[in-house]
């Protein structure tokens, strides 16, 4: 036992073909970060109202809820890399739309597109790390992979903010594109040679197979055990984000008065302050407990939206410190979070298990946006941020009450 405890220390924290694998998501997310945060700005462009962009967001999360956990399931049975590949052959096609919008209308079709190549490689993402790591150091590695894919976050607000104000939303798009056929290029290589080495065993598609996975997620989650309160609890937490995020660049441009650039800057810095933190985060989280590790983060991630919002117009160092402390939260609990999940579902289920999360959080939240838009226009901007703010500081109180990972966690990592 010991020997095996000291071979597992001696290995490498991140194998060759888990750095690889990273380097093509920080290609495909670059894009997407290029272009992602600026969404908002996009559709105002394309002639959006405020009420048009929170129904834009809402239809938008439609088409994911029918394909998250069918996302999943192929992860499962095909293989992580041949499901990451499939999904980013479609991602090259969400460009298309994109680019070629005349109206608001048009970037509905690149949601739907999308929405399938994040149904695949989604639950991929989190299953391949989760496979490629050990029980004593999943946060660890977590963390760490976090921390190096972060990098899209802090590299492509500003890039893409640059390149929209230099030469438009479509010649910023463009560069995104070419990014992501790149990264497309690495990921079907990599599963051709995953295929090759007989690393890839995919299992028969059936609907008996698809059944039998869906009954086993479903009867852990009205178990009442942990699976069921992250559930509950992030269903309600995502709801609050739902009001308000996607609305957070034209509150930054009408109330903080940023520039496009600006607004690309501080998503930046929000991204370097998530990365700095996801490595101490997963850290702690394996020395001490999830729950007390995610906890930590959601106090970080409540003060900072209060302080967004009770910053005066203008002042736009504020907005940055306050964004800058949202990224320290969400860096401390996203390793903890992806770590208690894998611990909680058998590994061949892994795929299925963060499918049926997105989906059911997209369930919960999908008027979200739309209900967000009307409390801007009705109440006032700051309002939709200020319910995010108080829910994420309550949901503290389930975290810490409900969040125990299972005694037989351990059986279900080596089943």
């Amino acid at each position: 036992m010991e020997s095996t405890i000291a071979q597992v220390k001696k290995q490498p924290l991140l194998s060759g073909v888990l750095i690889l694998f990273l380097v093509a998501m920080i290609f495909a997310n670059l894009g997407g970060n290029m272009y992602g945060p600026l969404m908002p700005l996009y559709l105002r462009d394309l002639k959006a109202s405020v009420p048009q962009i929170g129904l834009f967001f809402t239809l938008s999360q439609i088409i994911p809820l029918l394909l998250q956990i069918l996302g999943g399931w192929l992860s499962d049975s095909i293989g992580r890399l041949r499901a990451i590949a499939i999904g980013s052959v479609f991602g090259i096609f969400v460009f298309f739309p994109l680019i070629l919008a005349q109206t608001w209308q048009w970037l509905l079709l690149g949601e739907a597109l999308g929405a399938i190549t994040r149904s695949l490689v989604g639950p991929s993402f989190d299953a391949f790390i989760a496979e490629h790591s050990t029980e004593q150091n999943r946060a660890k590695v977590f963390g760490v992979t976090q921390a190096i894919f972060m990098i899209v976050s802090v590299i492509g607000p500003p890039l893409g903010g640059w390149l929209a104000g230099a030469y438009g939303f479509k010649g910023m798009l463009l560069v995104a594109a070419f990014f992501y056929i790149l990264a497309t290029l690495i990921r079907v290589g990599m599963a051709r040679e995953a295929a090759k080495g007989g690393n890839s065993q995919p299992k028969k598609l059936s609907f008996a197979s698809l059944k039998q996975n869906l009954s086993s997620m479903f009867g852990m989650v009205f178990a009442g055990g942990l699976i069921t309160w992250i559930l509950i609890t992030d269903g309600v937490r995502d709801t609050s984000f739902a009001l308000s995020m996607n609305l957070m660049p034209i509150y930054l441009q009408d109330i903080g008065q940023m520039s496009m650039i600006q607004i690309g800057w501080m998503n930046s810095v929000f991204g370097l302050c998530m990365m700095l933190m996801t490595i101490p985060g997963g850290w702690l989280a394996d020395k001490t407990s999830e729950r007390l590790v995610i906890s930590i983060g959601m106090v970080f991630v409540g003060l900072s939206l209060f302080m967004l919002i009770g910053t005066p117009s203008g002042l736009i160092w504020m907005y940055f410190a306050g964004w800058a402390l949202a990224g320290l939260g969400v860096g401390m609990l996203t390793p903890a979070y992806q770590s208690l999940i894998s611990k909680s579902v058998p590994a061949e289920l892994r795929g299925t298990a963060f499918g049926l999360f997105s989906t059911s959080l997209g369930i919960i939240s999908l008027p979200a946006p739309w209900i967000g838009a009307q409390l801007w226009a009705g109440v006032s901007p700051r309002f939709p941020f200020m319910v995010t703010g108080i829910v994420v500081l309550l949901s503290i109180i389930p975290i810490m009450l409900k969040f125990h990972l299972p005694a037989k966690a351990e059986v279900l990592e080596n089943s």
